[in-house]
């Protein structure tokens, strides 16, 4: 209050905190604190326990979008050795998407005002990537098993998932940053979801139409 200039904040501490600020956020999509390897067991434990337990309950979900198609997969042996290459491929785009959209609201690059044109932009990279991987998943499960129209499935599926995952790897943060709560720590859970019940749905609910 008296007029005083008691320090110098330069640009390069600002630079800094920012840095450290999306360090922290990149950590935390993990489930992990920087200070983990130095807490004791217990707190550590129950960190990460909140969050797998969160995880348990999605993972059920999927599971009960898999059961609703039991029959497909009893009848098709095909599909049960195909849904992981469904689910992984979503959930690592995803993953990559939302990687980059929690950096860049730590950054402060994205924002109310770019928000729309970041996610059609994702979405677009989910498609173009999402049709490139259908022809080659097509094409293997095609030669794999000696049916076109698995290949068309899965291909379908991958298409569907991917665009899902871009969508997905940039909506949820925003959202949950509308709504004061930490994306870091809550989008991944949210993402494996999105991306596990759509993928499993489009691709079984597709082969039970059209391959049934």
């Amino acid at each position: 209050g008296e007029g005083r200039l008691v320090g110098v904040i330069t640009v390069d501490d600002v630079v800094d905190v920012i840095h450290e600020e999306a360090e922290e956020d990149i950590m935390r999509l993990g489930g992990v604190q920087e200070d983990d390897f130095y807490e004791a067991v217990f707190d550590t434990t129950r960190t990460r326990f909140t969050w797998l337990f969160v995880n348990l309950g999605t993972a059920i979900l999927a599971s009960v979008v898999i059961a609703l198609f039991d029959t497909a997969i009893e009848n098709l042996v095909a599909l049960a050795i195909l849904m992981p290459i469904v689910a992984s491929m979503g959930g690592n785009a995803g993953t990559q998407t939302l990687t980059v959209a929690v950096r860049a609201l730590a950054m402060r690059e994205l924002t109310p005002a770019n928000a729309l044109r970041i996610v059609g932009k994702e979405v677009l990279v989910g498609g173009i990537n999402g049709i490139l991987f259908a022809l080659i998943m097509g094409g293997v499960a095609w030669a794999w098993f000696g049916e076109p129209h698995i290949g068309g499935v899965i291909a379908a599926a991958m298409i569907a998932n991917l665009l899902a995952a871009g969508l997905a790897g940039v909506a949820i943060p925003l959202a949950l940053d509308r709504i004061d709560i930490d994306p870091a720590v809550a989008s991944p859970v949210l993402l494996t979801t999105v991306t596990d019940v759509v993928g499993f749905f489009a691709f079984l609910g597709l082969a039970s139409l059209l391959l049934l």
